[in-house]
């Protein structure tokens, strides 16, 4: 039986649910799903102060990268030690996780084993099915693997199937808090399934900065908060850095209370089986009179209620 590092949160629940949780043997600091994970030996360490604040965090990796360094460490000697048969990486962003010339460098160095490195680089919502059919023809499931794609789209299928005739929304998913990015990649995708139009960002392009001007220009009508590894509560810590904004009451989306945090931890920044639920979050935020609110209180929250 295969022995696997993941060094992705989102390859770590696609292992999962392919079947192979009993063969991971090795994670990144930043897997902590599903439950249980956390008690296998970890193999990344980021070079910033992950409990810095939004702009701390990006002044440091942008410093970090201006010297063409890795933003993370990788611990070839306990790589060493496990002996891994695969290690599932990724080469789609030098913040998100360790990438692939950091890994390859790394197996360069391993003496006991020389294990299959599985590179996943999801830009759009197309890219995140064929990861999961990447790992399974891999790990020689692909069966499996074609199933789990099969019932993530029959998920993505319903919901355009109830949003296809309804009011589109206009939204804004901001994807850092300081300076402010907007959320590319496969979200203005999902965005799309959910019922809504997404502003300014486009999909399949990576996120990009905006300045708030642009972004209160265009006047939302929803605003979903999702700041990449910040779950709700880290999310509010932060939150005056979009409230104290010029202009922030002025606009259509907190005029009628149609602003929501998201955990952008879980949700929309891990390309892997729960991409699904992130679509599912979407379509509650963008049209609850229409959809059952499964996910209010973990997925999302309504910001007036937090700040009440």
């Amino acid at each position: 039986m295969p022995r696997i590092v993941s060094l992705l949160p989102s390859s770590t629940e696609i292992a999962d649910a392919l079947g192979f949780r009993d063969r991971l043997v090795g994670r990144s600091h930043e897997c902590d799903f599903p439950a249980g994970i956390g008690s296998l030996p970890i193999l990344t360490s980021p070079k910033f102060n992950p409990k810095g604040s939004s702009l701390q965090i990006d002044k440091e990796v942008r410093q970090i990268l201006r010297y063409g360094l890795s933003v993370y460490q990788l611990d070839v000697e306990q790589l060493e030690e496990l002996k891994p048969d695969y290690i599932i990486t990724q080469s789609q962003c030098e913040v998100c996780a360790v990438n692939m010339k950091d890994v390859e460098a790394a197996v360069c160095q391993l003496i006991s084993s020389n294990p299959t490195i599985i590179n996943l680089e999801p830009n759009s919502l197309r890219d995140v099915l064929d990861d999961v059919d990447k790992v399974g023809e891999a790990l020689d499931v692909k069966g499996r693997a074609q199933e789990l794609v099969s019932s993530m789209q029959s998920v993505f299928a319903k919901i355009r199937d109830i949003t296809s005739g309804l009011n589109r929304p206009r939204i804004a998913c901001i994807e850092w808090l300081s300076p402010i990015m907007l959320a590319g990649n496969w979200v203005p995708e999902l965005v799309e399934i959910a019922g809504g139009e997404n502003v300014l960002a486009a999909k399949d392009q990576h996120s990009h900065y905006f300045k708030w001007e642009e972004i209160r220009l265009e006047d939302p009508e929803v605003i979903a908060v999702m700041p990449c590894g910040f779950d709700i509560d880290r999310t509010m810590e932060e939150i005056g850095l979009l409230t104290d904004l010029p202009g922030w009451d002025e606009l259509k989306a907190v005029k009628n209370d149609r602003v929501f945090v998201t955990d952008g931890n879980q949700y929309f920044n891990r390309p892997g089986p729960r991409i699904k639920d992130s679509a599912e979050i979407l379509a509650e935020i963008l049209h609850p009179e229409v959809f059952e609110k499964q996910h209010l209180g973990k997925g999302y929250v309504p910001l007036e209620r937090v700040l009440k």
